[in-house]
């Protein structure tokens, strides 16, 4: 590492004070969570979310988002329309102050809002900072009102327009390219998070309309049942056990809980919590309720009604939760996240609450439904046997690495450094590549496990069946952190998992088992940011002396344009790749596996719901979705394999 040159001096100078949105532009991460795709969608999320907002207070029933021909973004909506006059302190229109002072707004207990999901006070100045341009319209007081921004500054004074018959607010930003490393938005992300909110507010009317030339498209989202639609839409690729979606909804004074829940033949739960319409992914408190209701509920009816036979004898949470498609959505007027990021729940008076609702309700179902809950009762007893034969496999094969003084499986050849962090492990399909893969290696810091064809597809097996497939135990000894309820991702030994398969259509279904696996058995893998595929080269391009790889048809379109343009009279040599065991050591070193020139994909999970939904899709029993999933994305598959 070079060394760097020290300052010369620190004093009072160098401390650096950011006025206004200087600190936004500064590091943008701090506030949208990246430059990135991700971070520009969050932009049009923060707007929303104040209309939002309005509906929640019971303003706004119609929201309107529109992707226009240049990528800037229109969202438009009917509540009251933010305020325009005088703000008493800092001597502006109110407007202004919210779009161009951070943390200013109606949710900090001025009476605004009792209920929001926005609670920084950051969006809309936020996204006018990380804006090229941006123009507000408010229709209030009769009258309709504009102003305009750029970069976050006030370039044009709040100017009475004309007159207004109705109240609301309307929004358009061009997200600034300098800060973002694309500006092109994605419809179906979009589309996604307003269904979701849509769900979440039932009757309030949300629609996306594209206008992009070759792109046009327009979708609308409203769902007078809310989170009971969001069950139903959930599970409308699965096979239901019961057919009424258990619902209840009760109302406080300043708490609101709401819960839908339903059973599938799902081997795997889907549970997912809101807290003030944001997507709690790490739980809280309200999660916690839930949980700990729904196993003391199903324990107290099954020994009731002569389900459990033994006195000591109990369901776990994973039993009563097996199968199961849930949401729980509450409202507070004063919630506590954990973090910037607003993923955990922390009132702990939540936690009381869900929990007596749930277990009323939940009793109430169960003994007002009993061929419903028979059948409910039978998956639970099925999911603890299963998990006892899972446990006595684990057991099994925990004693016998013990008999065999071994606990590394055969096939893996194992890296030298003990530090997590600085190790990783590729998952290589097929002994000829992994061959190749241990030779090409850095034995210090790349470990190798090779696996033998196509693991078990999970998603049609439970946990016990997973723990006699052989790939699979090798695997899970490998990692060292366990599965399911035996998950600790402290103990994982390596903080990079590789997937490296060839580049065809084989390789690409065991690279979508492998993810099946690690998304419904070791799911903090995905979620800390520790699985990643290579991307292994299509072709290797001889030109005399000089070599190239490339990586998709398009890239070796353009360098053999290039290379014909050259110096003729040398012979071009192309070799195409039909897997990796075609590369010997070196050029799988080179090309895949060398920490500074190689490309690796990180595995992330933006969405819990819509990953459910692919790999039920994907992997579970039904074809016609299969099918019809294929029919929609063949445009993007590569035939050329």
């Amino acid at each position: 590492m070079a060394k760097q040159e020290k300052p010369q001096k620190y004093d009072a100078q160098q401390i650096q004070v950011l006025e206004g949105l200087e600190a936004v532009r500064k590091r943008p991460g701090m506030y949208i969570g990246s430059t990135g795709t991700r971070g520009l969608h969050h932009l049009v999320y923060e707007i929303v979310d104040n209309s939002i907002d309005e509906a929640l207070a019971g303003y706004c029933s119609n929201i309107k988002v529109t992707i226009r021909r240049d990528n800037s973004i229109m969202v438009e909506d009917d509540g009251r329309g933010m305020p325009v006059d005088e703000h008493p302190k800092m001597k502006k229109p109110a407007v202004e102050v919210i779009h161009t002072v951070l943390h200013a707004g109606g949710k900090f207990g001025g009476g605004g809002y009792k209920v929001s999901g926005g609670l920084h006070g950051v969006g809309a100045s936020v996204v006018n900072a990380l804006s090229t341009r941006m123009e507000v319209e408010v229709r209030r007081n009769g009258k309709v009102y504009k102003q305009a921004y750029e970069y976050g500054k006030t370039v044009t004074p709040l100017e009475e327009v004309g007159n207004a018959r109705k109240t609301g607010s309307k929004s358009i930003f061009w997200p600034d390219p300098t800060i973002f490393d694309e500006v092109e938005f994605d419809f179906e992300v979009l589309s996604r998070r307003l269904r979701e909110m849509a769900f979440l507010n039932k009757a309030v009317r949300i629609s996306l309309k594209d206008e992009r030339e070759g792109k046009k498209k327009e979708e609308e989202y409203y769902y007078e049942g809310g989170i009971k639609d969001y069950v139903q839409y959930m599970n409308r690729e699965k096979e239901v056990i019961h057919k009424d979606i258990v619902y209840f909804e009760v109302k406080e004074a300043e708490r609101e809980v709401e819960v839908a829940l339903q059973y599938t033949e799902k081997y795997n739960e889907l549970v997912l919590s809101f807290a003030n319409n944001i997507n709690t992914t790490e739980g809280g408190y309200h999660m916690v309720g839930f949980k700990s209701a729904m196993t003391r509920v199903f324990n107290n009816y099954a020994r009731n009604n002569k389900f459990l036979k033994e006195k000591d004898e109990a369901l776990t949470g994973e039993d009563v939760r097996e199968g199961i498609t849930a949401v729980i959505s509450v409202k507070l007027s004063e919630p506590q996240f954990e973090g910037q990021t607003k993923t955990k729940l922390g009132n702990s008076d939540m936690r009381g609450l869900v929990d007596t609702v749930t277990a009323d309700y939940m009793m109430a179902f169960l003994e007002e439904n009993p061929a419903q809950a028979k059948i409910i009762m039978e998956k639970c007893l099925r999911s603890s046997r299963a998990r006892q034969a899972a446990q006595k496999a684990r057991k099994q094969a925990q004693r016998a690495n013990f008999l065999e003084g071994n606990s590394m499986p055969g096939k893996l050849a194992d890296c030298s450094e003990k530090d997590p962090a600085l190790s990783e492990i590729f998952l290589v399909e097929g002994d000829s590549a992994g061959g190749s893969a241990k030779e090409g290696r850095d034995r210090a810091r790349q470990a190798i496990l090779a696996l033998r064809g196509k693991i078990l597809n999970v998603e049609k097996a439970r946990l016990d069946k997973i723990l006699n497939s052989e790939e699979i135990r090798n695997m899970i000894t490998a990692f060292g952190c366990g599965i399911g309820s035996d998950f600790d991702i402290e103990k994982l030994r390596y903080h990079k998992i590789i997937i490296m398969t060839d580049a065809d259509v084989d390789g690409a279904h065991i690279r979508t088992l492998l993810l099946t696996f690690f998304y419904r058995y070791m799911t903090p893998l995905i979620e800390n940011g520790f699985v990643y595929a290579a991307q292994p080269p299509l072709f290797r391009v001889k030109k005399g002396k000089e070599v190239h790889y490339t990586y998709t048809d398009r890239e070796q379109e353009k360098l053999m344009a290039e290379l014909s343009k050259g110096k003729s009279g040398k012979k071009i040599e192309i070799q195409r790749y039909k897997g990796l065991g075609e590369m010997d050591a070196e050029q799988l070193w080179e090309t895949t596996m060398d920490f500074e020139t190689r490309t690796l994909i990180q595995i992330t999970v933006e969405d819990a719901s819509a990953a459910d939904e692919i790999f039920t899709t994907l992997m579970g029993d039904k074809v016609p979705p299969r099918k019809k999933f294929i029919e929609d994305h063949a445009v993007y598959a590569n035939l050329d394999i």
